[in-house]
């Protein structure tokens, strides 16, 4: 009989239906070390606890993330609502006792970053953060060839995650476009995590930036006739450098709302003196990899289901984001139990903090028009 981790969710919107989703598909994870089942879920809306209803599992549907935390039932805890919460909800998750899968980004800004990890590394609860397009067996791939040694010297990395929705200037605002909900970082915050968690992994960790921030549209429709201030950043271009065996490397961090034709682009590029190694979500089955040969060639490789937690789907099939949210979800059961083996883990805290790092040197950046050192703290 396996363990079985037991999840309350506060936060019922998309990312929390997802998640419903991620554990109604548990079974298809081949061998798995153990079973996760949804049993609570808190949100303020009748109309999103009515939607859980439907999940046989679940006991518990509350508006008062108390009443879930204090539950003997919950053993971890998933946060999906706005950034402005997650400092205060996080906290009261680790007070309570819990393990917490955290929504990126790691609080508001960077100061709750560190009073959330502070309090993590206190409470000794397991925590990580979100980050789900690593999962995916493309970028599984960049990463093995960025450690296999066949890139010679390391020449440039291009880490990126691109949307187009926000170019309709008539698309009505939301929480994401206003920094009392979103945080001074914007765009940063909500995308950044998943552009700095591949690099950070491979210990590509950058000693400077300079950003360029853009803030197109400052106000947008209300839903009520009348118009709302937009004040986030909607695109942020981070030009970096990496200190790798005695030499500057080069490394671009974007992230964009307003990126002309990307639906919900992820992509990475790492480039070396001897070979290199792309891949983009936008082509889900193609890997492409350079090897420097008399003649120099990319070559395009057609990628299947090889995902880092083996499940029953053919290996002939390509997996999109419903197939990386679950891989994430493995990632963090399985180092939970110590079964994590040589796979990608999640955002461990210290990444998250740095993220943050990063980020405020970016808006440090751009306020003084100049590049920032980073150091740590």
């Amino acid at each position: 009989m396996k363990d079985v981790v037991k999840v309350g969710i506060i936060g019922g919107g998309l990312m929390g239906r997802e998640a419903a989703s991620a554990f109604a598909r548990w079974f298809v994870l081949e061998n798995f070390p153990v079973r996760v089942q949804l049993v609570a879920v808190c949100d303020l809306q009748d109309k999103l606890l009515d939607w859980f209803r439907q999940v046989p599992t679940v006991t518990l549907l509350t508006k008062n993330h108390q009443e879930l935390l204090a539950s003997p039932d919950v053993d971890v805890v998933y946060v999906a609502v706005p950034h402005n919460l997650h400092e205060a909800l996080y906290l009261d998750v680790l007070a309570a006792g819990k393990d917490l899968l955290a929504e990126k980004p790691f609080g508001i800004d960077l100061a709750a970053a560190r009073r959330i990890r502070e309090a993590a590394a206190k409470s000794g609860r397991f925590v990580r953060c979100s980050s789900e397009f690593p999962f995916l067996p493309g970028a599984q791939r960049v990463m093995d060839f960025a450690r296999s040694g066949k890139l010679g010297h390391l020449l440039e990395v291009r880490s990126c995650f691109w949307h187009a929705s926000d170019l309709d200037p008539t698309k009505p605002v939301n929480w994401k476009r206003q920094v009392k909900f979103c945080g001074e970082i914007g765009v940063m915050g909500d995308l950044g995590m998943h552009v700095v968690h591949v690099p950070l992994r491979l210990g590509w960790d950058p000693v400077r930036t300079y950003a360029q921030l853009q803030k197109v549209y400052t106000e947008r429709p209300d839903g009520k006739g009348g118009m709302a201030p937009c004040d986030t950043w909607d695109n942020a271009m981070l030009h970096c450098d990496l200190e790798v065996e005695g030499r500057t490397v080069p490394m671009r961090l974007e992230m964009k709302r307003l990126a002309p034709g990307a639906t919900n682009t992820w992509w990475i590029e790492v480039l070396g003196t001897d070979g290199g190694a792309r891949y983009s979500t936008a082509e889900p089955k193609s890997l492409w990899l350079f090897e420097r040969q008399k003649e120099q060639r990319w070559t395009r490789i057609d990628l299947g289901f090889q995902t880092p937690f083996p499940t029953i789907t053919g290996g002939i099939f390509e997996p999109g984001f419903p197939d990386c949210f679950l891989q994430m979800w493995a990632a963090y059961a399985a180092e939970r139990a110590g079964a994590l083996g040589q796979r990608t883990g999640c955002v461990t805290p210290d990444e998250a903090v740095r993220s943050h790092e990063i980020f405020a040197a970016a808006l440090e950046s751009h306020r003084t028009r100049a590049a920032v050192s980073l150091a740590r703290a």
